[in-house]
């Protein structure tokens, strides 16, 4: 069983298309904050700024779980939003 499920995920009226062009930029998003924290705590390791390790200054929700997972996850508690262009104006 897949959750959540695709009728969830398409609940305002998103095509399939739309759903997989949403989840895919939300994904960049999720990669690239992850690879700014992964940054940011290698500098302050390196910099003596703290005593923990790299891996222990990341959130642990980006260190654990694929960035897809977290993007679905993200959409469905309402973090991230997905507008047509058509009802950004």
């Amino acid at each position: 069983m897949i959750y959540p499920t695709i009728e969830q995920l398409t609940g305002n009226n998103l095509n399939r298309y739309e759903l997989v062009v949403g989840v895919a930029k939300c994904a960049r998003i999720v990669t690239d904050e992850y690879v700014e924290m992964k940054n940011k705590a290698q500098k302050m390791v390196e910099n003596h700024e703290t005593d923990k390790s790299v891996a222990a200054l990341i959130d642990p929700e980006y260190k654990d779980q694929k960035a897809v997972k977290i993007a679905i996850a993200k959409i469905i508690d309402g973090r991230f939003k997905m507008v047509r262009p058509e009802e950004n104006d």
